[in-house]
C-alpha cells in the first residue's frame, strides 16, 4: 500500500518559509473530495511573538514606511502583475482549498490583482492639508502609518479578502501579519511568496496559519500590534473587540449578514431571477453578503417563486474543477452539518421547503461536502431561518404589500451589511434605498463589491470600511503640525 505525499507549507515570516517553533502541523483539505492536499505549519504563541517583534522592527527601521511613494507603488504594481501572470495557478489553489468553481476562482484572482493595482495607484495620492488656523502661523496635517497590522481573514473568500486588507495597509507604509482561516491558508501563503518575488522588503508581509485559539489570540493580544482588521462571525468579532480594548488597538470589523433582496412588481424578472439565484447560491451561500431573505411584492410573488425554484433545481452542483459547475461544496463536513441543522429548524418552524437541502448521491460527489440549494416559502419574519445567518445555500422568500412593509421587513434583522432592490421607478428606488439600514445596496443588481467604493456594514455587521480610498483611513492616523510665524 502506498501513501500519497502531500506538500509541506511553512509559515511565511520575515521573507522566509519556516516550520513552527513546536513543529506542529495540520492538514489543509479539499472540500470537494475530503482529502488532504497540504500539511501546513501551525503558528504557536512563540512564532507569533517572534514575527510581531520582527514586523515591528521592520516598521521602526523605516525602510518601507519612508520609501518614496513612487517606489512603494511600483512594488505593489509588481505584486499585481505577478498575480495576473499566475492567475491559473492561484485559481486552482483557491478552488482546491476552498471548493470554489474554477470559473469563479479565476474571477476572484483577477479581482485580487485589481485590488493591488488600485492601491499601487493610490500610494502617491495620499496627502494631508494646510489649514488656516486662528493663530499666527500655518497648520498642516500628515498621514502617518500605524505600525504592525494584524489582518484576520475568513475561509469563504480567502485571497480576495486578504487582498482587501493587505494592499491598503501596505500602501500606507505599515507592516502586516495575515492570520488566514485554518481551513484555507494556502492562497495567502502563495501571496507572501509572490510579494517577496516582487521585491517587497522581508518582514513587511508575513502569513501565520494556525488556530484562532492559539495564533489568533496571541496576535490580537500582543502589545506591539497597533491595528486589527477582522472579517468573520459577529460572535468572534465581539471577542476580538474586547481583547483589543486592553491595548487601545485600532479595530475594524466586517461581520455577519442576513441581507435582503427586495423585488417590486415592476422589476424585470428575467434579469432579476438569474441575478437573485447567484446572489444567494454563489460560493454555496457561504457569503456574508448573500441575499438570503427575498421579499417579493404580492402581485408577482407566485410567478417569482415558481421561476426562482425552477432555476434553483437546475443549478449545476458538482466538481469545482469542471467548467460547467455553478455551485461547489461547503467548506467542511462540520459546516454542512450546521447548515442541515438549520434546514431541520426551518422545517420544524413550519416553513415550507420547495426544494433542496439534499446531499447529492451522484458518483464522484460522495466524499465531498455537497448540498443542493434549498428554497423556503411560508416563512415568518421571526423564524430563526429568517433571522440567523445560515451561511449556506438556503433562501427564504416572503411576500410584501407596498414600500412601507418592504422597508420594515428588510430592516427586521440585527444585521445591515448588503442587499438588493429591484424596481424601474427611480423615485421609489431612492426612497427605499435610503430607508433600508445597510452599508451597501445594489439597485437592479446583485453586485456589492467594487474596489473603488467603500465596503462594510451597519448594526451588528461591523464597523469601519474596506476598499476605496476610505480604506486608507483605517490604516493611518492624522498628525497635526503647527508652524508659528513668529
Amino acid at each position: 500500500m502506498t501513501t500519497t505525499q502531500i506538500p509541506f507549507e511553512g509559515l511565511a515570516s520575515g521573507g522566509q518559509r519556516i516550520a513552527s517553533a513546536d513543529g506542529r502541523t495540520a492538514p489543509a483539505y479539499n472540500p470537494a473530495t475530503g482529502q488532504p492536499i497540504a500539511d501546513v505549519a501551525q503558528a504557536s504563541a512563540a512564532d507569533v511573538d517572534a514575527t510581531v517583534i520582527l514586523a515591528h522592527q521592520r516598521f521602526s527601521q523605516g525602510a518601507w514606511k519612508t520609501m518614496r511613494s513612487r517606489e512603494r507603488g511600483q512594488i505593489l504594481q509588481r505584486i499585481a502583475n505577478l498575480i495576473r501572470e499566475r492567475q491559473e495557478t492561484l485559481a486552482q489553489i483557491e478552488s482546491a482549498n476552498g471548493g470554489k468553481p474554477i470559473s469563479a476562482a479565476r474571477g476572484e484572482i483577477g479581482a485580487v490583482a485589481n485590488t493591488f493595482e488600485y492601491y499601487a495607484g493610490a500610494v502617491n495620492k495620499i496627502h494631508g492639508q494646510t489649514i488656516p488656523a486662528n493663530a499666527n502661523g500655518t497648520a498642516l496635517t500628515f498621514r502617518e502609518p500605524l505600525g504592525v497590522c494584524v489582518l484576520i481573514v475568513p475561509w469563504n473568500f480567502p485571497l480576495v479578502i486578504t487582498g482587501w486588507k493587505v494592499a491598503p495597509a501596505l500602501a500606507m507604509g505599515n507592516t502586516v501579519i495575515v492570520k488566514p482561516a485554518s481551513a484555507t491558508p494556502l492562497s495567502a501563503l502563495a501571496l507572501a511568496d509572490l510579494a517577496v518575488e516582487a521585491g517587497l522588503p522581508e518582514g513587511v508581509l508575513n502569513v501565520l496559519p494556525g488556530s484562532g485559539s492559539v495564533a489568533g489570540n496571541a496576535l490580537v493580544s500582543h502589545p506591539l500590534v497597533r491595528k486589527i482588521s477582522f472579517t468573520g462571525s459577529t460572535e468572534i468579532g465581539m471577542g476580538v473587540m474586547k481583547q483589543a480594548a486592553d491595548g487601545i488597538k485600532r479595530v475594524s470589523l466586517e461581520l455577519g449578514g442576513k441581507s435582503a433582496n427586495v423585488i417590486f412588481a415592476d422589476a424585470y424578472l428575467d434579469t432579476c431571477i438569474e441575478s437573485s439565484i447567484f446572489a444567494v447560491y454563489d460560493n454555496a451561500g457561504q457569503d456574508c453578503c448573500a441575499r438570503s431573505r427575498i421579499f417579493v411584492e404580492r402581485p408577482i410573488f407566485d410567478e417569482f417563486v415558481e421561476r426562482f425554484t425552477a432555476r434553483a433545481k437546475t443549478l449545476k452542483v458538482g466538481d469545482p474543477m469542471q467548467e460547467a459547475t455553478e455551485m461547489g461544496p461547503l467548506i467542511t463536513p462540520q459546516h454542512r452539518e450546521t447548515v442541515m441543522n438549520y434546514l431541520n429548524i426551518g422545517d420544524a418552524e413550519g416553513a415550507k421547503r420547495l426544494c433542496g437541502g439534499i446531499i447529492p448521491s451522484e458518483a464522484g460527489l460522495a466524499g465531498g461536502n455537497f448540498l443542493t440549494p434549498a428554497v423556503y416559502v411560508d416563512v415568518q419574519a421571526g423564524m430563526r431561518i429568517m433571522q440567523e445567518e445560515v451561511f449556506g445555500p438556503v433562501v427564504c422568500i416572503m411576500p410584501f404589500e407596498g414600500e412601507d412593509e418592504a422597508i420594515k421587513l428588510a430592516n427586521d434583522t440585527p444585521y445591515g451589511l448588503s442587499g438588493s432592490l429591484w424596481t424601474r421607478d427611480i423615485g421609489r428606488a431612492l426612497r427605499v434605498a435610503r430607508a433600508i439600514e445597510t452599508g451597501m445596496l445594489s439597485i437592479n443588481s446583485s453586485s456589492s463589491v467594487h474596489i473603488e467604493a467603500p465596503f462594510g456594514g451597519m448594526k451588528q455587521s461591523g464597523l469601519g470600511r474596506e476598499q476605496g480610498m476610505v480604506a486608507l483611513d483605517h490604516y493611518s492616523e492624522y498628525k497635526s503640525v503647527f508652524i508659528a510665524n513668529d
